[in-house]
C-alpha cells in the first residue's frame, strides 16, 4: 500500500441552515484524513452520519465552513468555480448511487462526455472510451440510450465515464447501493483492479460493512466526526 498523500483534509467543519429557522444542523466536525495513493479508503456510517457531504466537500463540489482541502500544495479553497470544474474533470472520477446519465445521449456519448469537455474531439474519446466499456462488459450497449439500460447497466455506464480521464481519484458514494450481487461485484473488481494495475487512489463510501473490510483503510464517521 501506498503511503504517499494524494488529498488531505484538515479540520472540516460543514453546517446548514435550519429552513424552519432553528439552530443550523451541524453535518461535519473537524473531520481530518488523509487519502493516500493507490490506496482504497472506504467510509462507513449510518444515513444522515454526513458521508456524503464529506465525499462531495473533498470532490470540490462543495465548500466546507472552515478547514482546507489540500490536493498537493493547492489548497482547493484559493479555486474559483471554473477552476474547480477543470480540477475535478482532470483529476477526479465520481461514481454516486444514482448514475446521473443524461438521458438524451447514447452509452457512448455519456461515458466520452469528460473528453469532450476537456476539448477532445469525439472520434478521439470514443477510441478511449470502448476498452473501457468493454471491460465493464456493456461495449454492447454503446448506442443504446439510458432508458434502454437495465439498472446495473446503467451503472456501469457512469462507471466508464468516471475513468474517461484517467482520473487520480475516484470517489464512489454508494456505487452499489441499488445493485443486484452480479453487478456489485463487477463494479468492486473494477475499482480494486484500478488499485492493483494503475495506482489510482479510491474513495469508497459504504453502509456495507463486508465491503469496507476489503479496503485498505476503513473509517467510520459518527455524529459529524471520524473515527
Amino acid at each position: 500500500m501506498s503511503t504517499s498523500p494524494l488529498l488531505t483534509a484538515q479540520g472540516i467543519y460543514k453546517s446548514y441552515e435550519d429552513q424552519d429557522g432553528g439552530s443550523p444542523l451541524q453535518v461535519l466536525q473537524d473531520v481530518s484524513l488523509t487519502l493516500n495513493k493507490g490506496t482504497i479508503t472506504s467510509i462507513i456510517g449510518s444515513s444522515g452520519s454526513g458521508k456524503s457531504t464529506l465525499l462531495h466537500i473533498l470532490g470540490g463540489l462543495d465548500k466546507p465552513d472552515k478547514g482546507n482541502i489540500l490536493w498537493g500544495d493547492t489548497d482547493l479553497a484559493t479555486l474559483n468555480s471554473n477552476q474547480l470544474a477543470d480540477f475535478r474533470n482532470k483529476y477526479l472520477g465520481f461514481v454516486f448511487q444514482f448514475h446521473h446519465l443524461l438521458p438524451e445521449f447514447t452509452a457512448i456519448e455519456n461515458v466520452c462526455m469528460p473528453a469532450l469537455i476537456s476539448g477532445v474531439s469525439f472520434k478521439e474519446a470514443s477510441k478511449k472510451a470502448y476498452p473501457i466499456m468493454a471491460r465493464l462488459g456493456v461495449a454492447n450497449r454503446k448506442e443504446h440510450r439510458p432508458t434502454q439500460l437495465s439498472g446495473g447497466e446503467q451503472q456501469r455506464v457512469a462507471m466508464a465515464r468516471a475513468l474517461m480521464n484517467s482520473p487520480k481519484l475516484i470517489l464512489a458514494d454508494e456505487p452499489t447501493g441499488n445493485l443486484d450481487e452480479a453487478n456489485t461485484d463487477i463494479i468492486l473488481k473494477m475499482l480494486f483492479e484500478l488499485r492493483d494495475d494503475f495506482g489510482v487512489a479510491i474513495l469508497l463510501i459504504t453502509h456495507e460493512k463486508s465491503i469496507a473490510e476489503k479496503s485498505d483503510v476503513t473509517l467510520e464517521i459518527k455524529n459529524g466526526s471520524i473515527s
